[in-house]
């Protein structure tokens, strides 16, 4: 079976805006600290990929990268899919029952006109996706905490989206990579993987495109724009023989004992 390789690019998306670019702005983290992968939580991580082989000179097992882009300071990928939805409609409702209670106070000439333009700030400004243009559906601007905010400065940001994967490791034909679908709807049930050529052991370098989505005000209405940037990383494939995690020997029986020992 496959070794799987989880590879997390955490992208601070207000600044890397402010700046049109990642570096500085993205954070990478893999599961393969423990066999020496460097520069974890930095933007210059080079990922561990053992190239084993058995004593035969046979090739062990391949290896399988997969990468999932985060936002820092976001409301976490991990909250139901359905969770922004129902967000919305239960500002909604409660809006409009506070509205519907307002005009039973006093009349439809008793309306208080402070209380009145409280309610309909609260409502917030739908953000809607630029026709024929890639972006988000239309929705109401969420905050971190996940409550509606009519302020364009303090909404909650899309995740990342991983467009392409690029660069020597591509170009060279160390890792073949490719989007698949998946029944984990974290993501939008897509993701990035990869399997790699780990009969050539050495550092191999890719670029990584990630797009971004920037909420700008066009026809006095607020939309989606994506903006793409790219940022960098580095995979090490080693060449070591396949061991028995358990006695760091060769592969075979571990060496058990004949007779129990004494109690």
């Amino acid at each position: 079976m496959a070794q799987q390789h989880g590879i997390i690019v955490l992208v601070d998306i207000e600044n890397a805006l402010r700046t049109r670019s990642l570096d500085g702005n993205a954070y990478w983290f893999d599961n393969m600290k423990f066999l020496g992968s460097e520069g974890e939580g930095t933007g210059r991580l080079v990922t561990i990929v053992p190239g084993t082989y058995f004593l035969d000179g046979s090739q062990a097992t391949e290896q399988v990268l997969n990468w999932l882009p985060a936002a820092l300071g976001a409301i976490p990928p991990t909250v139901p899919r359905n969770y922004l939805a129902e967000r919305e409609r239960a500002h909604d409702r409660r809006t409009l029952e506070q509205l519907a209670a307002l005009g039973g106070e006093g009349g439809p000439g008793g309306v208080d006109a402070a209380e009145l333009t409280r309610l309909q700030q609260r409502v917030g400004r739908s953000a809607r996706k630029q026709a024929g243009g890639r972006g988000l559906t239309a929705g109401k601007l969420l905050d971190v905490t996940g409550k509606t905010t009519s302020s364009a400065a303090a909404y909650n940001y899309p995740a990342p989206v991983i467009t392409d994967i690029t660069g020597q490791a591509v170009s060279e034909k160390i890792i073949y990579p490719a989007q698949y679908g998946s029944p984990d709807m974290v993501y939008d049930g897509w993701y990035w993987a990869a399997t790699v050529d780990t009969s050539r052991p050495g550092v191999y370098p890719y670029t990584m495109h990630i797009q971004l989505h920037e909420l700008v005000e066009q026809n006095d209405e607020l939309v989606w724009q994506s903006v793409d940037l790219t940022c960098e990383s580095s995979l090490k494939i080693t060449s070591d023989p396949k061991r028995n995690a358990f006695t760091g020997a060769g592969l075979g029986v571990l060496p058990l004992p004949a007779v129990p020992p004494a109690g």
